[in-house]
């Protein structure tokens, strides 16, 4: 199966900007290396608020409910990130299986 990597790129430039309330566009797009550093970015958000409410918990000034909220947010970006290394990783070994 043929992968258009433009396309690929464009699709996950769209979602960006879907993500963040703007309309997609089929002008430039921002890079795949720029889209990964956001994302990473906002994982590490999500970790270091779960991290802070769950001290904030253990001195009494979060309910349960903060803490369980930022914990399944942490979880949930840990997972994704596993999930797109994993892909990343197949990727690259499926091109490296390509004969030249």
């Amino acid at each position: 199966m043929a992968v258009n990597v433009t396309g690929a790129i464009n699709a996950y430039a769209n979602a960006n900007r879907i993500a963040q309330g703007s309309t997609p566009s089929a002008g430039p797009v921002t890079s795949f290396g720029t889209l990964m550093q956001q994302a990473a970015g906002s994982v590490v958000d999500a970790l270091n608020k779960s991290e802070k409410t769950s001290l904030d918990a253990v001195t009494g000034k979060a309910d349960l409910a903060a803490v369980t909220e930022a914990i399944t947010n942490a979880q949930v970006a840990l997972q994704t990130v596993v999930a797109v290394r994993d892909r990343v990783i197949g990727a690259y070994q499926d091109v490296i299986k390509m004969t030249i």
